[in-house]
């Protein structure tokens, strides 16, 4: 069997020595050796079994795995979702909405690998190609006819899906803060549609006309002149209704901005030829998005838990929160340990400074002082409305505590986690779960 990580190497198989970001698989190949390998795959060097010399190891990898795939290939449709935001939100939105008009779907995103109402952890939110090919067999294995997968521009640079070609490309938005290698990678898999692929793109977006490539029949979505034009009707705490193409959708999401998530999705299941009908009855069982905006209704308030955790995604979430508030937004709210230090202070004054009452407390510590992390938010800040509790769970029921009608609790930093990272050792913890527990 090909290998590619030197700690599964079995005696007789091939060790294939790829080359990542933080390590090269050439310094693993004695230990490949070592374990049994009979043969090495590498870009350079001399070794004491069967040795195959290639220009480019993951060429050769993306090469091998697609041709002893292609059968496999030719059974699933392959959907690539590519953006700054909303990719996670979008693919979880079509992975329900596909299964719930029993088109048997698969997804893997940030938050891992969906199958069958299951998840599993993935090694990151666009595996690398080898574990990719893992997971499409899965799902082949497992009759799905539909695979989507969140790519990232980091993946994309790191060559995670070299070789793979798509049936449909979404694109949902770009963050203009890298334009010209960030943006490249972005276009990647607009650039890797089969021949009759489509690509659904958000004409709101300044940049969309870079995702419209003349090899693919590209369909647009926005608010005015496109395929599918959307208006909202209204955004409430407990959905969103608006119409795509005149067709009226009510959908059990909140935020104005799950209007962009939702309609790429909408657009597939009519390019699978399903009945509008079918797809609007069947967006009515759609569900919260773990750790995405993910809403829980509290008497006449409502709790939002969200993944957002440095500047860029703390703000854009506040904004979204303004644009259904019909109360007092409280911000629970922390920093991990051992990153962004520089951002802690930043991210103090933009949420004491743009919600009514901020708790501090702790995200994940790693190996830093919960009070240092603390205090380097609270520092020199110019609004008093805030107060620090260092556990989670006590800062969490403060927050639910100071509820009243109307008001919203914004809980941030860990969304779908479901662990603490406290030094070395990880505790079982997730935010929704802690709600849950405290409301019931």
């Amino acid at each position: 069997m090909l290998r590619v990580n030197s700690k599964k190497v079995k005696p007789g198989d091939t060790f294939l020595a790829l080359t990542g970001p933080y390590t090269d698989g050439h310094d693993y190949i004695e230990e490949a050796i070592d374990k049994g390998a009979a043969c090495i795959i590498a870009s350079h060097g001399e070794y004491p079994v069967k040795t195959i010399i290639t220009d480019d190891t993951r060429t050769y990898l993306s090469n091998y795995l697609k041709e002893l795939n292609l059968e496999k290939l030719d059974k699933i449709k392959l959907i690539a979702i590519s953006g700054t935001y909303g990719k996670t939100s979008t693919s979880d939105i079509l992975y329900k909405l596909l299964n719930n008009l029993n088109i048997k779907t698969a997804c893997i995103n940030t938050n891992g690998f969906y199958l069958d109402g299951q998840r599993k952890k993935t090694s990151s939110s666009t595996p690398d190609i080898y574990e990719l090919y893992e997971l499409i067999n899965e799902a082949v294995n497992a009759d799905c006819e539909v695979l989507i997968i969140e790519t990232s521009s980091n993946a994309i640079k790191q060559r995670h899906i070299e070789g793979l070609r798509f049936d449909i490309a979404i694109f949902t938005n770009f963050q203009d803060n890298n334009v010209d290698g960030y943006l490249n990678e972005k276009i990647e898999p607009f650039k890797m549609l089969k021949k009759n692929g489509y690509a659904i793109i958000n004409k709101d977006d300044k940049y969309f006309e870079h995702f419209v490539l003349p090899q693919n029949t590209n369909i647009l979505y926005g608010k005015e002149d496109s395929d599918y034009p959307v208006k909202l009707i209204s955004a409430n705490y407990d959905y969103t209704e608006f119409t795509i193409a005149s067709k009226q959708i009510k959908l059990p999401l909140i935020g104005k901005f799950n209007i962009y998530n939702y309609t790429p999705a909408y657009i597939v299941a009519k390019l699978i030829s399903l009945d509008e009908d079918a797809i609007v009855s069947a967006s009515l069982s759609l569900t919260q998005i773990d750790g995405r905006f993910d809403a829980v209704k509290y008497k006449d308030s409502l709790i939002i838990i969200d993944y957002a955790f440095d500047l860029n995604t703390i703000s854009n979430t506040i904004t979204k929160v303004k644009e259904i508030a019909q109360g007092k937004i409280i911000t629970v709210v922390g920093a991990g340990g051992n990153k962004r230090k520089n951002q802690r202070p930043l991210i103090g004054k933009l949420v004491t400074e743009n919600t009514d009452y901020t708790i501090f407390t702790t995200d994940n510590p790693r190996h830093e002082n919960e009070n240092d992390i603390i205090n380097a938010m609270t520092e020199n800040l110019n609004k008093e409305n805030f107060e620090n509790i260092i556990n989670r769970k006590e800062a969490i029921k403060k927050g639910i505590s100071m509820l009243q009608d109307k008001d919203i609790l914004l809980i941030l930093g860990k969304g779908s986690e479901d662990t603490q990272i406290l030094g070395s050792d990880e505790f079982s913890f997730k935010d929704k779960d802690e709600v849950l527990k405290i409301i019931k």
